[in-house]
């Protein structure tokens, strides 16, 4: 079972779902497969990313996104992320993802996720993402009207106000960086 299997699975069994507002958090209920593992037999630090775009999915499909963003030619992007791990998830245990949208800029939303099992998060993180179209970045406020919700951001969480700033700094950096120097080989 790959992931475009359990994405189209995601994706039809949020569209039996509830609707949800921007702000509101879901759950999904998820097993660590086979091919999630690392070398260690524990899921792979890389997968719990891709695991959090199924719950972007599922998510703007309960939100009513979706028809609107195909015809558009709109699609989601993650801008950048953090994630802190605390414990392993061993294969065929089943875990909860929990994912909201916290808030929003003019022009990226602020995500929250939080891998549970057995009642204990396992790993949590932010992300910072945007929707793209034709012409670019499409402004929050725009993302707002389609979804119907208030154009006005909840504050921002301090664990996120921190993530953002130091996001900016290390981007500052890179930004004023000189290249490496070239090494010379013998």
């Amino acid at each position: 079972m790959n992931l475009y299997w359990r994405l189209l699975l995601v994706w039809l069994g949020a569209r039996r779902k509830p609707r949800i507002r921007l702000g509101e958090t879901i759950e999904l209920g998820l097993t660590v497969l086979p091919n999630d593992l690392d070398l260690n037999g524990h899921m792979n630090n890389g997968r719990y990313l891709t695991i959090v775009d199924l719950a972007l999915v599922e998510y703007m499909t309960r939100a009513g996104f979706v028809g609107p963003a195909l015809r558009q030619r709109w699609r989601p992007m993650m801008t950048g992320s953090m994630i802190a791990f605390r414990r392993a998830l061993k294969p065929l245990r089943r875990y909860t993802l929990r994912f909201a949208i916290d808030c929003w800029d003019e022009r990226w939303a602020y995500v929250r996720f939080e891998f549970v099992h057995a009642g204990r998060v396992v790993a949590a993180g932010h992300g910072r993402g945007g929707i793209v179209g034709p012409q670019g970045v499409v402004g929050s406020a725009e993302m707002c009207r389609v979804l119907g919700a208030d154009p006005v951001s909840p504050p921002v969480p301090a664990p996120l106000a921190a993530w953002i700033e130091a996001d900016r700094l290390l981007r500052a950096s890179h930004e004023a960086a000189t290249p490496y120097p070239r090494q010379e080989t013998a």
